[in-house]
């Protein structure tokens, strides 16, 4: 790399600045953290960008400050999609001001996440426009249209990215855009029922969206090959690559906007072909909505894997073209293979999480270090749903429910479950691990919810787990707790060694 390259993290940052982007607001977890740490390092975004609880939050504040005039961006990982979902699909219709953009970070292959997710989805579930970068500068250039889109429509957008697109590089001589004033918020949309901002919508917005995705830039070169590859997001990358190494005369459709798709070029392209293949992560997103005849090759048929693709994967689709369907072999990667994540020797939790392995109970663990505890030998908790998820889903056990929730998970949505836990009568045992920080995303700060605890519940023994606490101490303490009827809280307080 020289001097003149900067990344794809970069170019998100250099865009905020060329954009007059005055608001960033995230929630840490990859591939998104990295790109918020440099924001956060930076001299002017270190007071206008914030670790917020939960997307949600994030989502919302954006929100004020679009209806403010104030640009902003949104940083989450697909998971945090799902949080902020609520508010989301309701902005499409409510209308904003000032653009706002969502930078959904994806994780094809599931290196750091609980699944691999495919936020394209959030497309036709909200109705707002997803634009799927396949290079750095694809990404500068659909931030720029993202945010001229949003002010345009009165709507949020949602780019994709990916961790291999935010490592990619380019050249740093991007130009400036012209520039333009943020629109103030439309208060007229009030004038409307709620079944009549939905008609208003798909008679002002949606057709602009439907304009900007059938006019997009898209790389196309067309051969006189039976074969042609539709693509977007990283993969067309690895395409280009393919053709190039490979001297193949293969033709290359790809798409930057992938909601709406832009149909007619879709068809046309596929008219000129005998075969399609469609290469995409991490789901079959475009090929769902074109594959209605044979022409159509892609994840349905066999012929590319769901999940993160490689060039290999593209070779053999080509090379099996002609077949209608192949077998999908798949051997599930496993934990053996590939390499433990355990909780590190020096957590001071270790204790604890021995103590729960012996216990022949149900225990609801949650999204941070403790999901780490799942495998051999501890076995400590056996369920991670969601951040935040513990506690609710421990009210669902049978008798007196065992929950270990850390503090970020209790900020980010498992004080409502708490909340609703004491409402409810229910019997619990809740064992909040609290060492101030976000272990598993980087050592973000988290917020104190002690007085909040106390103000909600009497039972709180807190345990430093800063001492040597013995084993059998620890298991005494957890059966008098679950022996008691109603909520139990064991503040258990602890410093990560690693932040």
């Amino acid at each position: 790399m020289n001097e003149r390259q900067i990344s794809g993290k970069d170019v998100i940052l250099k865009a905020a600045g060329l954009l007059e982007v005055k608001l960033v607001s995230a929630v840490a977890g990859y591939p998104v953290t990295s790109i918020v740490n440099l924001f956060r390092n930076d001299d002017f975004w270190a007071d206008n960008t914030f670790w917020m609880i939960n997307e949600k939050v994030a989502l919302e504040t954006a929100l004020g400050a679009s209806v403010a005039g104030r640009r902003s961006f949104v940083l989450t990982k697909h998971v945090g999609m799902n949080v902020l979902c609520d508010p989301l699909v309701t902005s499409a219709t409510h209308t904003i001001g000032a653009g706002l953009v969502i930078i959904a970070g994806d994780d094809p292959g599931a290196k750091a996440s609980q699944n691999e997710q495919d936020s394209r989805y959030f497309g036709p579930l909200a109705e707002v426009p997803v634009f799927d970068p396949a290079t750095p500068e694809k990404l500068f250039d659909s931030l720029k249209e993202a945010i001229e889109l949003s002010e345009k429509a009165s709507i949020p957008v949602i780019v994709r990215v990916t961790s291999r697109l935010l490592e990619s590089f380019c050249e740093s001589a991007l130009l400036r855009p012209k520039g333009s004033v943020p629109p103030e918020f439309d208060r007229s949309v009030w004038d409307y029922t709620m079944k009549g901002k939905h008609q208003r919508f798909h008679s002002m917005s949606y057709p602009l969206m439907g304009d900007y995705s059938q006019s997009q830039d898209c790389l196309c070169h067309i051969d006189t090959t039976k074969t042609g590859i539709i693509s977007s997001g990283y993969p067309a990358c690895l395409v280009e690559k393919f053709i190039e190494e490979s001297n193949s005369r293969i033709s290359h459709l790809a798409l930057d906007m992938v909601y709406p798709l832009p149909i007619k070029k879709l068809k046309r392209f596929i008219d000129h072909h005998e075969y399609v293949l469609v290469v995409e992560e991490t789901e079959d997103y475009i090929e769902s909505h074109i594959s209605i005849e044979d022409t159509i090759k892609g994840k349905s048929t066999g012929h590319i894997p769901h999940g993160k693709i490689e060039k290999e994967h593209i070779l053999h689709a080509l090379e099996n073209i002609k077949k209608t369907h192949m077998d999908k072999v798949v051997n599930p990667e496993t934990i053996k293979e590939r390499g433990p994540r355990s909780i590190c020797d020096t957590c001071p939790y270790l204790p604890l999480y021995k103590v729960l392995g012996t216990i022949d109970k149900p225990i609801a663990g949650d999204m941070g270090c403790s999901i780490l505890s799942t495998s051999a030998p501890l076995q400590a908790v056996d369920t991670g749903f969601a951040l935040g998820s513990a506690i609710s889903v421990a009210c669902g056990f049978k008798g007196k429910g065992i929950a270990v929730i850390g503090d970020f998970g209790l900020a980010h949505t498992g004080m409502q479950g708490l909340i609703n836990a004491k409402s409810n009568g229910f019997d619990l045992l809740v064992i909040i691990l609290q060492n101030d920080v976000a272990a598993m995303t980087g050592g973000q700060d988290v917020a104190d919810l002690t007085h909040v605890l106390e103000a909600l519940h009497d039972d709180i023994e807190v345990v430093d787990f800063a001492e040597k606490i013995k084993e059998r101490e620890l298991q005494a303490l957890l059966m008098e707790k679950m022996e008691k009827k109603g909520i139990s809280i064991i503040l258990a307080k602890g410093t990560c060694p690693k932040y």
